[in-house]
């Protein structure tokens, strides 16, 4: 949660007195240099890669008579470019390999991933005796991000006071340092990571947070699955967690108890790469849960606790992906390049947790998601499904199981505007004691508070008009909005809301800034939306401020 926490209208006063924001408009699509052959025909052509010239720019463009301005020459000063050498251990080719459009296509979505560059191309530069030069120029954002921030959402305040780095000294390195109230803690936290360690493909984590209920550690290690060709993966992941987690009934909160949470898993992995459009990849590891909860001194306890649970799971993993993308404008994004994964995409794991390993019970675990993407009727309109389902099996039957799917709608219809409409549904079966499903102002029922309703079973539908407009304010941020309704109910369990347990909608409408120059890359929304079913104690208005990682 507090990755998603609110950021507000400071966030823009901040980050436009920063001048915090890299490149330019969208990105085009890689042109070669005039006269050389495309990538596509230099692939038809067997041609094999020569020298590869990696360019790395400033935020601004200063060639340009509208960014070739005096602080935006400061900003770039100030920046300390990214390495060449970070860029040249991102890539997936290397001189000597054949040239190859798919690999081409899957290194610019994977810098294109980086936080701190904004603008990536790739372009044949000059072709010889069947080698071609290749030119991979990208283009920065501003990586320092001085947040102060404030928010509203669900009739709940939040804010923050930060300093993060998102690329120190052009390493990739990222580190930051921060203060936040929450909704439900407040607290410090310090975090550093870096994706391209040692060899440049190593990822590593760590992450400290000392709150005013208990704190939290977390450290990873991983050599991932890096690109669909990647042979081998290994990881270990830890984290500590000691929390106050509240109880809510209609949006207020009626207990409060005591958790500690410890998780670590390690595992390794092999595959044979890209076969025929198709990656497989097979995994196996051990995993650990260990969780305990007690009463806390001072506070409402509720009626009855879940028991401690302690689960050591050996596990295998299998992986589906279908290597199909397809790349977009003006979907989640204001002007930038987006990447819509059209394949299958699907992971199934299943674990054992026996008393052998030291666990409390014998269950059996298991966890399966699966997502693809449709293209309905016309070449513009996309579609994308999900569906997810993870329990235990232990005695004999089904216990903490969670079944879910979401369906995403995308219809442009006319340059600048675009129909969007989703759809989610969620079911419990056997939960425990504290597992439940939640529906408010903070995950997607806009006109009503956080957490209103609760229950064993979810649903929610949305439908939004987009705009996207052209306007591009001191070349730093894009401007958008969206009319929206939303209609969702959430019911069933001990703590379902029996003051207004029907279905709820509401339907608002809001703007969108797009800090376009900036790492965080965050789409400011400033909401307004209206209950149409509200009890007594619902504010007729609600006003929401947060930020969130789409349109």
């Amino acid at each position: 949660m507090a990755r998603a926490a609110c950021r507000g209208l400071a966030e823009v006063s901040t980050l436009a007195l920063m001048l915090a924001f890299a490149a330019p408009a969208a990105a085009q699509d890689s042109d070669a240099a005039a006269g050389v052959p495309s990538f596509a025909e230099l692939e038809a052509a067997g041609a094999k890669i020569g020298e590869i010239r990696i360019v790395s720019r400033d935020i601004f463009d200063t060639t340009d008579p509208q960014e070739d301005k005096l602080l935006f020459r400061w900003a770039n000063a100030l920046h300390k470019q990214t390495r060449p050498g970070v860029i040249e251990r991102a890539l997936l080719f290397k001189r000597g390999d054949a040239v190859s459009v798919r690999v081409i296509d899957e290194t610019e979505r994977v810098l294109r991933s980086a936080r701190y560059l904004n603008d990536v191309q790739l372009r044949p530069l000059a072709y010889r005796d069947g080698v071609v030069d290749i030119e991979v120029a990208t283009r920065d954002t501003w990586t320092l991000d001085p947040g102060v921030s404030a928010g509203r959402s669900g009739g709940a305040n939040t804010s923050s006071v930060s300093l993060k780095e998102y690329n120190l000294f052009g390493t990739g390195i990222a580190v930051g340092f921060g203060r936040s109230t929450g909704v439900e803690r407040s607290g410090n936290e310090f975090e550093i990571s870096h994706d391209r360690a040692f060899d440049g493909r190593t990822a590593l984590a760590y992450r400290h947070a000392r709150n005013s209920d208990g704190q939290r550690d977390a450290a990873s290690v991983a050599h991932p699955f890096y690109a669909l060709d990647t042979r081998w993966a290994a990881g270990v992941s830890a984290s500590k967690d000691d929390r106050l987690e509240p109880v809510y009934r209609a949006g207020q909160v009626v207990s409060e108890y005591r958790h500690r949470e410890a998780r670590a898993e390690l595992y390794g992995g092999v595959s044979a790469g890209r076969v025929d459009g198709w990656v497989r990849r097979y995994s196996a590891g051990v995993s650990l849960l260990d969780d305990a909860y007690a009463a806390e001194p001072g506070r409402v306890a509720p009626a009855r606790l879940a028991p401690d649970e302690k689960l050591v799971a050996p596990f295998v993993r299998f992986e589906l992906i279908e290597d199909r993308y397809e790349r977009r404008r003006n979907r989640n994004q204001i002007e930038r390049a987006e990447f819509f994964p059209l394949g299958v995409a699907a992971t199934l794991q299943l674990g054992y947790a026996g008393t052998g390993f030291g666990s409390s019970r014998n269950a059996w675990l298991y966890a399966a998601t699966v997502s693809r993407g449709f293209k309905p009727a016309g070449a513009e309109q996309t579609l994308i499904a999900t569906a997810t389902l993870a329990g235990q099996v232990a005695g004999g039957e089904v216990q903490r199981q969670r079944l879910g799917g979401t369906v995403q709608y995308y219809l442009p219809h006319a340059r600048r505007r675009l129909f969007y409409a989703a759809a989610s549904a969620d079911v419990l079966t056997r939960p425990g004691p504290f597992d439940e499903l939640l529906l408010g102002g903070d995950n997607g029922l806009r006109g009503y508070p956080l957490r209103y309703q609760s229950g064993t079973r979810r649903a929610l539908f949305t439908l939004e008009e987009r705009a996207y407009t052209d306007v591009y304010v001191y070349r730093l941020f894009r401007l958008g909005g969206a009319a929206f309704a939303d209609v969702g109910r959430a019911w069933g369990g001990p703590n379902a809301n029996t003051t207004n347990p029907g279905w709820l909608a509401n339907v608002g409408a809001g703007l969108r800034i797009a800090s376009v120059r900036s790492a965080f890359n965050n789409v400011l929304h400033i909401d307004v939306a209206f209950p149409l079913n509200p009890d007594p104690a619902v504010k007729r208005v609600q006003f929401l401020v947060k930020t969130r990682a789409s349109f």
